[in-house]
């Protein structure tokens, strides 16, 4: 069999069971993503060379994953895909050694015990769209890239000290009041959107961050942003700032977003502005009272020569 043949993708055939379908014994990866099933397929446990393993948007609950946990042949798979089921609780991944990748969002997972056997070589978590209150069980995987927990019920930000390797960080729409990265310097995407964030402070270390994402909060002051000289994002729209400040040092902004704010005023944007004035793109600060101004997108064009975007309107 050549590479191409060793993978299986049975995705959106609405199986209920794999009873009429043939499973190579070689496979490499095999996709289930968006049909019907209830249940694991025992010959899937045969399968040694597996790397990939999807289960995406099917109807699998806890009982029915069990099985996985005794599947020794597949210690050698590198990814594991449980995202959209009926999932409650983390299942048992120890089995998998050399796991990279491991999904289990969009369940009704509530805590993350369980993650504690999960291989120290993971590099992809992703726990969105559950009920999980508390970051547990995580310490151990040294190898993390990408951590995902957005749209649960978190309300601390911990147990984040040993991610020296992690990239991204999303934790959007939660219920966390406080920033505390834990030293993390080599983090280069959060996002902390839609969270009861009432200050800024708290990344001032995350000297390697390109993208920070902290709309819809109550945040009241710009601040703590003059060391993140790497930045290429900022959003900050849909907050309580009257002002913009703490940006100037900010060479490398792209895109600045500062819309749904109560920013009063264009006067002194140039100065304000004055490091990111040759590389910003994009600016939104549309429903400000400064957006009310008679020469409110002429003055924007003026400071920022190669803008090409204000607001939803593209600039020629």
């Amino acid at each position: 069999m050549e590479e191409t043949e060793k993978v299986l993708d049975l995705s959106s055939f609405q199986l209920h069971n794999l009873n009429s379908v043939e499973l190579p014994t070689d496979l490499i990866e095999l996709d289930l993503t968006a049909n019907r099933l209830t249940e694991l397929d025992p010959r899937i446990g045969q399968l040694s060379s597996l790397k990939k393993f999807s289960l995406r948007q099917n109807l699998i609950e806890d009982a029915a994953v069990k099985p996985l946990s005794q599947w020794e042949a597949l210690s050698d798979l590198e990814e594991l895909v449980l995202r959209d089921n009926k999932l409650m609780t983390i299942p048992d991944a120890s089995i998998f050694k050399r796991l990279l990748i491991f999904d289990v969002s969009f369940n009704e997972i509530s805590s993350l015990n369980g993650l504690s056997k999960v291989s120290t070589t993971l590099k992809e978590l992703y726990v969105s769209k559950n009920e999980v209150t508390k970051m547990e069980e995580i310490n151990h995987l040294v190898e993390l890239q990408i951590l995902e927990l957005g749209s649960n019920r978190l309300r601390v930000m911990e147990n984040l000290e040993n991610f020296a390797k992690l990239q991204e960080l999303w934790l959007g729409r939660n219920r966390i009041k406080q920033v505390n990265l834990c030293g993390l310097k080599c983090i280069k995407k959060i996002s902390l959107q839609s969270n009861r964030l009432t200050s800024m402070l708290g990344f001032q270390e995350c000297i390697a961050l390109e993208e920070l994402y902290l709309s819809h909060n109550g945040i009241s002051k710009m601040e703590g942003l003059s060391t993140l000289v790497n930045l290429r994002v900022l959003d900050v729209s849909t907050n309580k700032l009257k002002s913009i400040e703490d940006i100037q040092s900010l060479t490398g902004l792209e895109d600045l977003w500062l819309n749904d704010n109560q920013i009063e005023s264009l006067v002194d944007m140039a100065e304000v502005v004055s490091g990111s004035r040759e590389k910003l793109t994009t600016i939104y600060l549309g429903n400000n009272p400064c957006a009310k101004s008679p020469n409110y997108f002429i003055t924007l064009r003026e400071i920022f020569p190669h803008i090409q975007q204000i607001d939803s309107e593209i600039v020629a």
